[in-house]
């Protein structure tokens, strides 16, 4: 039986390639939620010229970084069905200060921030966050660890360690082309 070791540039490339898979799935969700939900129609929802919201990326590493421990662990059959709503109340808190400190930083670097909406939402703290966003990114970070995580592991999984290099390598460099043409050029 051969054992496959993860090193630790392969670690990384692959919290890399997950980062950059919800920064995408970030971005259609801002999409469908502007196009289908709203019917505001279309535009580009990131700050970047790609399809991909880095502040998802952020988000979802921040959830495993809190959270992915408690996922693993075995708990008491009492702690079942608490660990869910512990979940979701970790991710709503934590997805609304990086969403919070992504708003300040996006308003030094470029005099605004995409959600600006905010301001049209009952419950809102200088259109920066909103209490209804919140709860829809507690579901969603609920949904992440519990069925987009796994799903992406088995996925990154697969690919031997040059195929993972190749993709890592290719995707950073678009995102630093993007990162260049969007601070830079433009």
């Amino acid at each position: 039986m051969k054992f496959s070791v993860i090193t630790e540039n392969q670690r990384i490339q692959k919290l890399f390639l997950c980062f950059m898979m919800y920064a995408v799935l970030g971005w259609c969700y801002e999409v469908f939620l502007e196009v289908f939900i709203y019917r505001w129609g279309f535009t580009n929802r990131g700050v970047l010229f790609g399809p991909y919201c880095p502040v998802y990326g952020v988000g979802a590493l921040s959830f495993l970084a809190c959270f992915g421990g408690l996922m693993k662990k075995k708990s008491p059959p009492w702690l079942k069905f608490v660990k869910p709503l512990l979940i979701f109340l970790g991710c709503m808190a934590v997805a609304t200060l990086i969403e919070l400190a992504a708003s300040y930083i996006l308003e030094f670097f470029t005099g605004a921030w995409p959600w600006q909406t905010y301001a049209d939402y009952k419950y809102n703290f200088q259109a920066r966050i909103a209490l209804s966003t919140s709860l829809r990114f507690g579901l969603g970070g609920v949904l992440f660890l519990y069925a987009v995580q796994p799903f992406y592991n088995r996925l990154l999984s697969k690919p031997n360690a040059r195929t993972l290099n190749i993709i890592a390598a290719c995707t950073a460099f678009i995102v630093l082309a993007d990162c260049i043409y969007t601070f830079i050029i433009k």
